[in-house]
């Protein structure tokens, strides 16, 4: 028997294997969009077959009870009269078949209908598209009024995609939000946890720590060390890059109020930065106190009040109601 000369095909499986998981992916876009598509198709004739009942009110609701009926009775759950409600509702909210984005599932729409607002329901929409966001990530920043977060955090602009659509690149205050939601890091029982302990648990869970921070980030470093010319060194908690901003974004993280002192650290974290680690393609280093509570003197009579580059933000460790952060806006 001939011997065989044992190889390295590492590449070759790597390709393989990601030809069959695109291949995968096809298959579940495909079926999402043929869902969407089909449920599109079935609210448009439930609501015309609606339309030719001399009295509408009666006659959809006999019309829902019966086609439930009917098609539970043959192709089992799913068609509850519910369920062709809510069918019935999206092809109301979105009656143009053109328009449906095969990027989103049936998942996907059927939380943005829920949404009452046209304009926030077209902004979910949109970020949802260019974010990449699952239909479990659109409903984390859904519950966790992400839309509300950014508006307030502009000093209450509307929140627009013009300038996106046009490729103006964004400023900061479009990106940035105050209070940041971090309810993934399991912390609201411990009372008792140091700043190592917030940073550790943002590393642990990283990946939903970069679905809040928003577009564009991607991690960098983590106790990056800075040194003044003295040999004095500094350790930056949490450094990130964002490539829509085109910048650094340096995040010092306090679990206690925000004082002075913090402000000063960060404004000297943030020019050591752009004197050593900038190059000449990035924009302006921006410096993100996160902190467990801000103090509104210190954030106006501070240099934070003139400072285009330094932030401060709350962080909380709970999901807000909209009560809640409606007092947390206000304050």
């Amino acid at each position: 028997m001939e011997n065989i000369t044992p190889y390295n095909n590492t590449n070759l499986y790597a390709e393989i294997r990601h030809l069959i998981e695109e291949a995968r992916k096809q298959v579940v876009r495909s079926v999402n969009s043929a869902m969407v598509f089909t449920y599109w198709e079935i609210g448009k004739r439930i609501v015309e077959e609606e339309q030719k009942g001399e009295n509408r009110a009666e006659y959809g609701i006999y019309l829902l009870k019966n086609l439930s009926e009917r098609l539970t009775l043959e192709f089992g759950k799913g068609f509850n009269e519910r369920s062709l409600r809510r069918i019935r509702q999206f092809y109301l909210l979105f009656p143009i078949r053109s328009a449906l984005r095969t990027e989103l599932s049936w998942s996907h729409y059927r939380l943005l209908f829920n949404i009452e607002k046209e304009e926030i329901r077209n902004y979910y929409l949109s970020e949802s598209i260019e974010s990449g966001w699952s239909a479990r990530q659109l409903e984390r920043q859904i519950n966790s009024f992400y839309y509300e977060r950014i508006l307030a955090s502009q000093n209450k602009d509307i929140v627009s995609h013009e300038a996106q659509k046009n490729n103006d690149i964004p400023s900061a205050g479009q990106l940035l939000k105050n209070p940041y939601v971090l309810e993934f890091l399991d912390l609201k029982e411990n009372k008792d946890y140091l700043e190592a302990d917030l940073e550790a648990s943002l590393l642990n869970k990283l990946q939903d720590f970069l679905l809040e921070l928003g577009k564009g980030f991607s991690f960098v470093a983590r106790q990056q060390r800075i040194t003044t010319d003295a040999g004095k060194h500094y350790y930056i908690d949490l450094v990130f890059y964002n490539y829509l901003l085109k910048c650094f974004v340096l995040i010092d993280l306090k679990t206690g109020i925000l004082t002075p002192q913090d402000v000063g650290q960060m404004d000297l974290y943030v020019r050591l930065y752009e004197k050593q680690k900038r190059t000449d393609t990035d924009n302006p280093t921006i410096g993100i106190i996160l902190c467990a509570e801000t103090d509104k003197t210190v954030v106006e009579f501070s240099v934070l009040a003139e400072n285009k580059q330094l932030f401060a933000s709350q962080y909380q460790l709970y999901m807000p109601t909209e009560e809640e952060l409606k007092r947390l806006l206000q304050s």
